[in-house]
């Protein structure tokens, strides 16, 4: 467990935006401690907003929280693509966000004023016990300064201040969260009562209605659907979106002149002296030891009990004892005390300071002394020793090889399609494109999603066309496979498409505008026939609608063309045995359902899930107190101007909105 030496340092911001990063999520893996030590912190950015006390003293004198737009705009990024929804929603996405910010930084106000802050040591405990440590060490092994910075801007796109901040507030949040809701309870009764509604389960018939065989049935006459199409001109003024015409002619790697590019020891040797820094190997020594651990606080019996266990191991290891095999019986550090204490390669400044003059001290096969740390005591052996260098560009070679084969060959590739660019400038498409044993082709009219003939890959190709005037100069772009020079001949702008040419659409909207109006009307005439009949076989069977039957099912059930029973069909779960549901409407079908079986949960189900659903039942009243305090807490910041906004801006959410996405 190479935590227990580090140090504070830089790499703290990665495990810290580790921990935000996947604390929503299941995580597996503890981070080494220590790693924090003198690690700079702070945001930046301009701000959003700035929340401070209520009142004057907060406004002049107290503390305040700034909300930053780079935070604001990264989140709601962020929430965009992974909800997959278009960017037009990214200004509501990011007002929302920006109200979740602020209410975060209200809390943060609130948790400082009740003394929540969140020391380093704090901090440090919480990654001590938490579960990232296998993404900054896979195997035990630490993945460098390097990733971990690389992982911090690429992943997380944030400074390690603004990941150091972020990690502190969600820890005040939590402190303040449980100290608002640590009186909530819940009575035995109302345990019991939660479960026996949950843990009923029902079987039904249901009669099922489907959008799909009503579109079948709608079948309008080419009369009905002009008319359709002239009352909904607007809807149709521009359903043919713009389109480009195109002259063009490609080049594929094969058609470079001169072939693919040698690479000379010359080549080679510029790109090695370039990028030097790559191939410095740092100064390393790879360790094992054996921890006695010192709980932090212990008293002086405790600290002399361990250090006497140390001093015994240590004359065993001297007496020819095997360091691995008493490692792994008497080592307090569960991260490598498995594999007999190995913590593999250490890099200088990576641990404590006394672990670290120990490990680059010693030569490889020596032992150390017993060593006190703030973790307690250490024996340490130094397996290997690597000294620091830079690799030889013979070593490199290889890997260099095919990186600087791809770079000519790009470049070469790049400088042919700039030059037929220039030449078809001066003497057209057509002429260029025959001049170089090429053919020149002019598309017809192509939308920006279409396909260019001949082109392996035309994404980029119409993307840059739908940028370009027409009959601008002639542009190089790439296809993935080659070049392709193009120049844009004609524009059609949207238009309204001719009814022939777009008959099969609008048969489609007409069915979509008048399937939810005949599934309503069928739908209650299933069921005020069902009723009328109290029977809902003979009703569906006079409507020619087909009936099943479910299984058993719970509220955390799924039932075919119903869906979730914890949606639509929960209403089946309030229906006492042999009655007729009102109708039910799941968008895309219409149900009518009658309950022909009802189990509720036995006196001995309820006390096999009691403790689970207290739990359950303690969260949801939990959340729903601090919803209610947080609602609270907001209107009072509001109404005592406690929040400053940069620009005009939709207040936070009005009280009892939902905080931090709860």
């Amino acid at each position: 467990m190479i935590r227990i030496f580090q140090q504070d340092n830089k790499f703290v911001k990665l495990a810290i935006a580790s921990f935000i990063t996947v604390a929503l999520g299941a995580m597996v893996i503890t981070l080494v401690p220590g790693i924090f030590d003198n690690v700079d912190s702070g945001g930046s950015g301009v701000n959003y907003a700035t929340v401070h006390a209520p009142g004057l003293f907060g406004r002049f004198g107290g503390d305040s929280e700034p909300v930053l737009q780079t935070e604001v705009t990264r989140a709601a990024t962020q929430q965009l693509e992974q909800q997959k929804l278009p960017p037009m929603l990214m200004p509501y996405i990011e007002s929302r966000v920006a109200q979740q910010l602020v209410q975060e930084a209200i809390l943060k106000l609130e948790a400082d004023r009740l003394g929540l802050q969140v020391a380093d040591s704090d901090l440090l405990r919480e990654l001590h016990q938490g579960q990232i440590g296998q993404i900054l060490f896979p195997n035990g092994q630490y993945i460098g300064d390097d990733a971990y910075m690389n992982f911090v801007q690429n992943q997380l796109n944030m400074t390690r201040g603004d990941f150091e901040i972020l990690v502190k507030k969600e820890m005040e949040v939590a402190r303040l969260q449980a100290l608002i809701t640590g009186g909530v309870t819940v009575s035995d009764n109302a345990v019991r009562d939660s479960y026996r509604v949950s843990g009923t389960k029902v079987k039904f018939d249901y009669a099922v209605i489907t959008s799909d065989t009503l579109r079948a049935t709608v079948n309008p006459s080419d009369s009905d659907l002009q008319t359709f199409f002239k009352t909904n001109q607007a809807r149709y003024a521009t359903a043919v979106p713009e389109s480009r015409k195109l002259n063009y002619f490609a080049f594929g790697a094969d058609q470079i002149p001169g072939g693919k590019p040698q690479v000379t020891d010359a080549d080679l040797q510029t790109y090695y002296n370039a990028h030097l820094a790559q191939y410095q190997v740092k100064d390393q020594a790879k360790v094992r030891h054996i921890l006695i651990a010192v709980p932090a606080g212990a008293d002086a019996r405790t600290d002399a009990a361990a250090k006497a266990k140390a001093d015994d191991l240590l004359k065993q290891i001297k007496a020819g004892g095997n360091f691995a095999d008493l490692a792994s019986k008497n080592s307090d550090d569960p991260g490598s005390k498995a594999n007999g204490g190995e913590l593999g390669f250490l890099s200088p400044g990576q641990t404590v300071p006394e672990f670290d003059k120990a490990s680059f001290s010693l030569k490889p096969g020596q032992t150390s002394d017993v060593i006190k740390t703030k973790f307690g005591y250490h024996i340490l052996q130094v397996e290997e020793r690597q000294n620091a260098h830079t690799k030889p560009l013979n070593e490199v070679k290889a890997e260099i090889t095919p990186i600087v084969e791809q770079q000519k060959f790009g470049n070469a590739e790049a400088a042919y399609a700039k030059s037929l660019s220039d030449e078809a400038r001066k003497n057209g498409i057509d002429k260029t494109a025959a001049a170089h044993g090429l053919h020149a082709t002019t598309t017809d009219f192509v939308g920006k999603d279409g396909v260019v003939p001949g082109v392996s890959d035309s994404t980029a190709l119409l993307a840059q066309a739908f940028t370009t005037t027409k009959k601008g100069d002639p542009i190089s772009v790439s296809t993935g496979d080659g070049f392709a020079i193009f120049q844009v001949v004609d524009i059609q702008a949207p238009h309204a498409p001719t009814f022939d040419a777009y008959k099969s659409h609008i048969l489609d909207d007409y069915r979509a505008e008048k399937v939810p109006q005949l599934l309503n009307e069928k739908l209650n005439k299933l069921d005020a026939r069902a009723k009328e009949l109290n029977d809902l076989h003979k009703a569906a069977a006079e409507l020619n609608i087909p009936v099943k039957s479910s299984d058993l099912v719970g509220k955390d059930g799924q039932v075919p063309d119903l869906g979730a029973m914890s949606g639509p069909g929960a209403p089946a779960f309030d229906l006492a045995k042999g009655t007729v549901s009102n109708p039910i409407n799941t968008g895309s079908n219409g149900i009518v359902l009658v309950v022909t079986d009802k189990q509720e949960p036995s006196a001995d189900d309820i006390a096999k899930n009691f403790t689970a659903t207290r739990e359950g039942l303690l969260n949801e009243r939990r959340e729903e107190v601090f919803r209610l305090y947080l609602g609270t807490l907001t209107e009072k910041y509001q109404k005592s101007g406690g929040i400053r906004y940069a620009k005009k801006t939709n207040a936070p959410g009005a009280p009892g909105s939902s905080p931090l996405g709860l």
